[in-house]
């Protein structure tokens, strides 16, 4: 079974930085596509930047130029590099993996990791 744990949540301020990790762990051959999605209140989930186990990256527009995705050990760690944060950017942060592992494919979520941007 694949897990993925998010870490990193926590709170800041209006123009700050963060950055968010996660971990996937289990019975993985390969990750080739994973993401950050996020959810804010009374909202539903959305994209905020994909990463494919060869680099490709892929951003909402609300983050381009302020958000930056990274991976290593073969997208089996992900990270979410936030910078000019603002209080909409609130949110429960969700870290997303699409492979292939002992049960075959798989589509995993983490539980998510609460960021909260203060004015």
């Amino acid at each position: 079974q694949v897990q993925l744990v998010e870490s990193g949540g926590g709170s800041v301020q209006a123009g700050g930085s963060w950055r968010l990790s996660c971990a996937a762990s289990g019975n993985i051959y390969n990750i080739p596509f994973t993401g950050w999605y996020r959810q804010a209140p009374g909202k539903q989930r959305e994209m905020v930047a994909t990463i494919t186990s060869g680099g490709y990256t892929n951003y909402t527009d609300s983050a381009k130029g302020r958000f930056t995705i990274s991976n290593d050990d073969n997208n089996k760690k992900v990270y979410l590099q936030m910078s000019s944060l603002k209080p909409e950017d609130t949110a429960v942060y969700y870290c997303n993996a699409n492979g292939y592992g002992g049960r075959g494919y798989f589509a995993a979520w983490g539980k998510g990791t609460q960021v909260t941007v203060s004015s």
